[in-house]
């Protein structure tokens, strides 16, 4: 198995995770369609209690493991490597498995007490057993990713990605074509919309079992390599650094997906108290079910799309963690400032034009994508608009977290994270009751842009390596024209009463050439400079 630089597998696995978001997406939105506002309120309680739990036991599971293993194979320490792995499995698994039981015992409590939704308690239940898979997951991803090969991570995903748009959209329909004979299994659950929610999580627990089978299989095909070294790590010593690597990680993982838990939370229940704002709520909804349907189509379709891009980007800090490390530990501060730069351009340069489509063509592509949900996607098309500043941000601060643990400051995404919880807090509750849930959504931008300011900040001074502005100014001006060329096509096309689909392709299509030939000049121009002071010796 081959060996990738930073660029091929940071390629490697932004391609992977576009089409693990794809297929996201593919899974979602249909079940979106199917469940409406309310049913997906369900689904995203489920999700609210199942993220953190996961994030603590799994997020940081890869990058402790393939830390580990990228040191031991630079040492030729292969036994010591695969040692790692068994280690880990056993550690891990152990985890994912007090945390499954966990996430299942709370179903019920958390269902009532914090969504006030008893009857979500079955799909919380539903994918408690994905924290058990996603831990041994995580484990051969991380050794793979420490061999400098980013292959199996991509292939997994994809084949998680694919049982779970399969499993789970065929478990909902199922569901809610026969609601009279599966309402006999349930005596306690009166909303069809509730089992329907946990047949779509249940989609979700298989595709992580569907993740542990493809590793399986693999192995199969895997010839391991002979080594003579008699001296590996004890046992005790190589749970103790991964436990030390992984739990500041996972902290910080957990307080990311505290703002998640802090919306369920603050816009049900301001909402519930305060009323809806200046949020439009159509007619046909039950007064009861209003935070609820507000809850569940703001988490449901707004935030889905708003988690697309960032979850790209975030590969782009997996693939430069290797190489940020090395050259942190040979003092190659040269390769380090190009390597830094690489990751946070690079990230810039994708973020900022999905932002400026997302946010430019924000109707239209929020109304193709859910045809049959107007209401919903009428209550966030404003709140989509609202976060797309705080997905760049977050787009960018990805690379900047996986650097800071590159350079041995593990602990510091963690404290950063929990400022930016606690000002998403602050905003949620001070914005929710005077702009209902375009609220939820500016807060969330502000916490992103505390957190990025910070960390810029925070890394530049650990590290001494100062990031220039400029590149991203840059990338800035051509978002912008890309941002305004695609509104003006819009315009033009809807005044032609041209349909959604056709809006959105051409706006995109000329959007998009603007922004790549306003990138190509802009760099063109950059290069000639440097060539030119090349020639005269400067």
């Amino acid at each position: 198995m081959k060996k990738q630089n930073f660029l091929k597998g940071s390629l490697i696995l932004m391609v992977s995770a576009a089409a693990a978001k794809l297929l996201g997406a593919l899974f979602k939105i249909p079940l979106t369609n199917i469940l409406g506002g309310v049913g997906m309120s369900y689904f995203s309680c489920a999700y609210s209690l199942f993220m953190p739990i996961y994030a603590l036991t799994v997020t940081g599971v890869s990058s402790a493991v393939a830390r580990m293993t990228a040191q031991s194979m630079a040492l030729g320490m292969i036994d010591n490597a695969k040692k790692i792995r068994r280690t880990a499995l056993m550690v891990f698994s152990a985890a994912g498995l007090i945390g499954s039981v966990i996430t299942f015992l709370l179903a019920r409590p958390f269902s009532i007490y914090s969504a006030n939704s008893p009857e979500a308690s079955v799909a919380v239940a539903m994918i408690a057993p994905a924290v058990f898979f996603g831990c041994i997951t995580a484990v051969e991803r991380g050794y793979y990713e420490g061999l400098s090969n980013m292959y199996p991570t991509a292939l997994s995903q994809v084949a998680e990605g694919t049982v779970k748009v399969g499993a789970g959209l065929w478990l909902c329909n199922f569901v809610t074509e026969n609601s009279e004979a599966v309402m006999k299994y349930f005596p306690n659950i009166t909303d069809i919309r509730a089992i329907a929610a946990a047949a779509g999580i249940l989609g979700v627990t298989l595709s992580s079992v569907g993740a542990v089978l493809f590793f399986a299989v693999l192995r199969l095909f895997i010839r391991s390599e002979v080594s003579k070294e008699k001296t590996v790590m004890g046992r005790r010593q190589i749970t103790r650094e991964l436990i030390g690597s992984a739990v500041p990680v996972g902290v910080s993982a957990v307080v990311t997906n505290l703002t998640a838990l802090i919306d369920m939370w603050t816009v049900i229940g301001c909402i519930s108290y305060f009323g809806a704002g200046t949020t439009h709520i159509p007619s046909g909804i039950a007064p009861e079910e209003i935070p609820q349907f507000i809850y569940g189509s703001f988490a449901g379709i707004a935030l889905t799309v708003f988690n697309l891009v960032p979850s790209v980007t975030n590969m782009l800090g997996k693939g430069a963690l290797t190489c940020v490390t090395s050259d942190w530990e040979s003092g190659n501060r040269d390769s380090l400032k190009k390597s830094v730069m690489q990751a946070l351009v690079t990230s810039a340069v994708i973020a900022i034009p999905a932002a400026v489509g997302l946010g430019v063509l924000s109707s239209e592509i929020m109304t193709f994508l859910f045809p049959r949900q107007s209401d919903e996607v009428a209550v966030c098309v404003n709140s989509l608009r609202l976060l797309m500043p705080g997905m760049v941000f977050l787009c960018v601060s990805y690379p900047l977290f996986s650097m800071l643990q590159a350079i041995g400051k593990t602990s510091l995404p963690l404290k950063i994270m929990l400022l930016g919880t606690a000002v998403k807090l602050i905003g949620n509750l001070a914005l929710i009751p005077f702009m209902g849930v375009d609220g939820a959504a500016l807060s969330t931008s502000l916490c992103y842009g505390i957190i990025l300011a910070v960390s810029f900040a925070v890394f530049q001074k650990t590290s001494g390596v100062h990031i220039s502005a400029a590149p991203f100014l840059q990338v800035l001006y051509a978002g912008i024209m890309c941002g305004a060329s695609a509104y003006l096509v819009a315009a033009l096309l809807e005044a032609k009463n041209m349909s959604t689909a056709a809006v959105i392709i051409f706006s995109a299509l000329i959007g998009g050439m603007v922004y790549i030939g306003v990138i190509v000049a802009v760099l063109g121009k950059k290069l000639r400079i440097k060539k030119a002071c090349a020639k005269a010796g400067l």
